[in-house]
Order: C-alpha cells, then structure tokens, then sequence
C-alpha cells in the first residue's frame, strides 16, 4: 500500500452547492488522481479489473478521477475520497467468479415453446384479419 499511496494526486478545489459564504472562500472539495495505466503498483488483472469497475470516473488517458465533497471540511473530505479509493481497489481485487454451463431444464424449454406457440398464434389471428379487410 505504500507503493500505492506515493501514486495518488491530492487536489483541494471549491465545492458546489450549499454552504453560504465558507463555500466561495475555501475549497474543501478534495479530488483525487490516480494514474491507473502508468501505476507499477497495480498487477495488469487488476487494472483492467478496477476500470471496468470505475467506468465514467476513468478518463481516455486511464487516470482514474475521484471526487469527495460530502463534508464541510477538507479534512473529512480527503479521508472520504481515500475511503473511496480503497473500497474500488478491494472490489477490483476480487476475482470474479468463473461461470459454469449449465444446461436449460426440460420445463424451461417446454414453456418457452409454449409462449413461442402462443405468439406465433396472435400474429396469424392478426394476418388473418388483415387479410379479410
């Protein structure tokens, strides 16, 4: 983790919405960097793993961007931001499941036809009615 934390960008900008004059004056907004492609921290499963799992917050460049503004100081800010960091890296760090085929039961392939012959059935009674008019 230490490797990790040398890596992250710390940067306090103004949060928005409300806060009266303390919101235009100080920026207690922290948001954090974090160069996902270039880190020699991270193993390469791992970085594909936690870009899936980033989506929108990862920019064409893969640095990944985390905004934390919940609180009123930059202080909680901060320690929010990097509460968030960890909880992606944690879930990143979980290999997924692999899956096992399965094959369908006789009874879900049995209704599916049912439907199937159901719908099949609606649309002749509407082509036979069309074709009467």
């Amino acid at each position: 983790m230490k490797h990790l934390e040398s890596e992250i960008l710390l940067e306090y900008i103004r949060a928005s919405g409300p806060g009266g004059q303390n919101v235009n004056k100080v920026a207690t907004a922290v948001q954090l960097r974090f160069d996902i492609v270039n880190s020699l921290s991270l193993a390469s499963d791992l970085k594909g793993r936690l870009i899936l799992l980033a989506g929108k917050r990862v920019n064409a460049e893969g640095v990944l961007i985390l905004e934390a503004k919940r609180f009123r100081t930059q202080e909680a800010n901060r320690e929010d931001a990097l509460a968030k960091f960890y909880e992606l890296i944690r879930k990143a760090g979980e290999k997924p499941k692999p899956r096992h085929k399965t094959r369908p039961t006789k009874a879900s392939k049995e209704e599916r036809l049912k439907e199937k012959k159901r719908r099949g059935e609606v649309k002749k009674l509407r082509r036979e009615k069309a074709e009467r008019e």
